[in-house]
């Protein structure tokens, strides 16, 4: 299996403890975080032609990703 790039843990190493505490112990958190990684996953086929789509969709995939990113970041850094 290849890397998937922006992979959380790969984002914020520094974080890693806690975001492995939050997704056991915070519902949303965990919400996130996998809605995160559902995206990322998502953008990496599309990125890599593994399943095309249009760049608008990748596009607006990016973004949702990206608003995911700064909500989990928010929460790890409380």
């Amino acid at each position: 299996m290849s890397h998937t790039p922006h992979e959380l843990l790969a984002e914020f190493p520094e974080h890693a403890f806690k975001i492995q505490k939050l997704k056991t112990s915070e519902p949303h958190f965990a919400k996130l975080y996998e809605e995160y990684h559902e995206v990322n996953r998502a953008i990496h086929r599309a990125e890599t032609d593994i399943e095309p789509t249009d760049d608008a969709h990748l596009e607006t995939m990016r973004k949702q990703r990206l608003k995911l990113k700064d909500e989990l970041y928010a929460m790890l850094s409380k």
